[in-house]
């Protein structure tokens, strides 16, 4: 198989600060290009692509890079786990408010009986 020119459509600039694997960028080694592609063979040639570095020590750059990632993305997974537990733990922990019950009016006397009772004084 040889490049046919579509490889170019999909040439990735090298990032600032990371690595071109690191990245998501892959490498064509028939048509010599990095490109940014998501498939596993080369959409130019059918070549299969290059995900990871071959040299030992950019492998082991790429290995403790994903490793920081990964632990980061855990310790957060880890604080907002522990953020809704201490929320859930809150509120078990509040005292309920009983409702308050609305005070009972005293009685009025029937009309009757204080009739009877002035009867009675006089």
């Amino acid at each position: 198989m040889t490049c046919k020119g579509i490889c170019t459509r999909y040439k990735a600039q090298k990032p600032v600060g990371t690595g071109r694997y690191a990245s998501g960028q892959r490498r064509c080694q028939i048509c010599e290009i990095f490109i940014k592609w998501e498939g596993l063979w080369c959409p130019c040639c059918g070549y299969r692509l290059r995900t990871k570095p071959r040299n030992l020590k950019y492998k082991a750059k790429l290995r403790a890079r994903v490793n920081a990632e990964a632990k980061a993305e855990e310790s957060i997974a880890i604080n907002a786990n522990s953020e809704e537990a201490a929320v859930e733990l809150l509120e078990e922990a509040k005292p309920k408010k009983a409702k308050a019950k609305p005070k009972a009016k005293p009685k009025a006397k029937p009309k009757a009986k204080a009739e009877e009772s002035i009867a009675i004084n006089a």
